[in-house]
């Protein structure tokens, strides 16, 4: 895989100029609904090649940030999230072990590659007591994760538990045109202690 951005040279992007407004909507609505389905093929075939790759280590797998969302743009990366049991220490040994998924993604990404897209795949690799444990990487998923495999739950019990918590401390979510940033606790007092 490629990590660079995606840039799309499809003969509707070259229309974008064009001033009648019927011919771009329904070019970007061809090359949405085409991105769409792209990015569903990739899904399908990233869990399958997670399956092969982790076999019964594998404990859960999700999409976050924007392809969660359902909102992905063609120059979004895939944020992902693997929890395997077994993982070795450290994480560049972990990414050598997710090479071989990448290496299992070879014709989806040729796939891409065609359309005139890169495909960017951003994976973070935990064990399931690192999950547990408590991470702010959660607070990027109980919104916006689209679970893809946890046959016993572990990820959406964990993101339902935090759920819980923080609408126990009315925590919310506030959105500053693409970026966002989380009020944990708007009635905050100075001094207070407070946990997620």
């Amino acid at each position: 895989m490629q990590r660079r951005k995606w840039a799309s040279t499809s003969n509707c992007s070259q229309r974008k100029h064009d001033i009648s407004g019927s011919k771009n909507r329904q070019c970007d609505a061809t090359v949405n609904s085409e991105f769409t389905s792209l990015i569903e093929r990739l899904l399908t075939e990233l869990k399958a090649a997670c399956l092969e790759v982790y076999g019964e280590s594998l404990v859960s797998l999700a999409v976050f940030g924007s392809v969660g969302r359902g909102t992905p743009r063609p120059d979004s990366d895939v944020d992902l999230l693997i929890v395997a049991n077994g993982l070795p220490t450290g994480r560049l040994r972990r990414m050598e072990g997710f090479r071989a998924v990448e290496d299992a993604l070879q014709r989806v990404s040729a796939q891409f590659q065609s359309q005139g897209l890169n495909l960017i795949l951003s994976p973070v690799i935990r064990l399931p007591t690192e999950i547990t444990a408590g991470s702010p990487l959660l607070l990027d998923l109980v919104d916006d994760a689209r679970v893809l495999y946890d046959p016993n739950n572990f990820l959406s019990n964990a993101l339902a538990d935090l759920r819980r918590r923080l609408d126990a401390l009315h925590a919310r979510r506030v959105w500053a045109g693409n970026a966002w940033w989380w009020d944990l606790k708007p009635d905050y007092k100075p001094g207070e202690v407070f946990t997620i």
